[in-house]
């Protein structure tokens, strides 16, 4: 079976065009090589650093990081504390002749950062190559990131397998709207294949559901699989840099996997969050709280799902 790595190429994104050939294109550029029997795709938040949003999607999409750090300003800081919110322990680290490395260690020391290997950029590539799959045997789940009507086919849904096996003629969950799903068919890498293992980026066709019912950040997976919630608590650490206070009732926008979704701190002694639309989540899944209107830091905080 076709084996899948997932990057995210944050800083300097145009070094995405040596890896791979350009695909999909939003506010999310993907670009996929194959390799005997390896697909690898690589995902960039181009609607960065103009929204923070894409940001912590494309990052989300990803299993390793690829940061090639050209500049040493607040948006590289932004993408250090984005990293660090999610845990990304696992990345290549590099920059151009210009950074000052003393400066940049400065600024990544004490996150996950710091433990990235650190390369030359013509050595990317061959770090990369060392990377392996990683995969699991958990109940079928699929994030979506796009999906669109395709005549003659119907609707078609983009996204990557987090968990488990997807198969042809799976009858699945679409959540958080509770719709029953018929896999009717699946590409990897526009070849047809009868059934993709995490973490496989997925085009499917699917009966019972039309593209406006669907949403970036809606779950496909096996019933009771995830939690479909209006209201969670979190393990919330404050972002340092955020100085300003959080307060009950004041609004902000939560992004949970690829989900970027209103909500109100309900509560602060016991930090919860109240959202204006039901969200997917598991326990333990990190949340991140924005403020994207922010001039200075848009990251309040995470932590996560109780």
């Amino acid at each position: 079976m076709v084996s899948s790595v997932n990057f995210v190429v944050l800083g300097k994104q145009d070094i995405v065009s040596d890896f791979g050939k350009k695909g999909t294109e939003t506010d999310l550029t993907l670009y996929d090589r194959k390799e005997s029997d390896i697909i690898k795709t690589w995902v960039i938040p181009n609607g960065f650093p103009d929204k923070i949003q894409p940001l912590f999607q494309a990052i989300n999409l990803a299993e390793y990081v690829i940061f090639h750090v050209d500049k040493l300003d607040k948006f590289t800081g932004e993408q250090i504390i984005a990293l660090d919110s999610l845990k990304k322990e696992k990345g290549i680290l590099s920059h151009t002749f210009d950074v000052d490395e003393s400066k940049l260690n400065m600024m990544i020391k004490g996150t996950v950062v710091e433990k990235y290997v650190k390369v030359d950029q013509d050595k990317i590539k061959e770090e990369m190559d060392k990377l392996e799959p990683i995969t699991n045997n958990d109940p079928s789940e699929i994030v979506i990131d796009h999906c669109f009507d395709v005549k003659g086919v119907g609707t078609v849904i983009l996204g990557k397998v987090t968990n488990g096996t997807v198969k042809q003629y799976d009858n699945l969950k679409l959540y958080p709207a509770g719709i029953d799903v018929l896999v009717k068919s699946i590409q990897m890498h526009d070849d047809p294949v009868n059934e993709s293992i995490c973490p496989a980026r997925v085009g499917l066709a699917v009966k019972g559901v039309k593209p406006d019912e669907v949403g970036r950040g809606d779950v496909i997976s096996q019933e009771g699989a995830v939690d479909v919630k209006t209201e969670i608590t979190l393990d919330f650490q404050k972002n340092p840099f955020y100085k300003n206070d959080i307060v009950e009732n004041q609004g902000c926008l939560v992004s949970i996997g690829l989900q970027i979704k209103a909500a109100k701190f309900s509560s602060i002694s016991s930090l919860k969050l109240t959202f204006e639309k039901p969200i997917v989540c598991k326990t333990g899944q990190i949340a991140v709280i924005l403020k994207p209107e922010s001039s200075t830091i848009r990251i309040l905080g995470s932590g996560a799902i109780q």
